[in-house]
């Protein structure tokens, strides 16, 4: 297993795993899930919060998974 991890500019912390057959981005959004959304187009994650957008990030592949819970946004996909 492979990590890397970032802030975004405003300090989000995004963390990227890669694993044999999969690769993992976990976000640490801190808001309700009822109030998050996310949409991948053109390999960027767009997380929208309240319908604003809040954060992008690039993603290695396509995407198969995308999950929120207690405020953490977790994406997967194949390799």
């Amino acid at each position: 297993m492979e990590r890397q991890q970032y802030a975004g500019e405003d300090g989000t912390f995004v963390r990227r795993y890669d694993y044999e057959d999969e690769w993992m981005i976990a976000v640490d959004v801190d808001v309700a899930d009822d109030r998050l959304a996310t949409d991948v187009i053109d390999g960027t994650a767009i997380v929208l919060v309240d319908e604003e957008v809040e954060l992008e990030f690039e993603v290695p592949g396509p995407v198969g998974d995308v999950e929120t819970n207690n405020g953490v946004l977790v994406v997967r996909g194949e390799r």
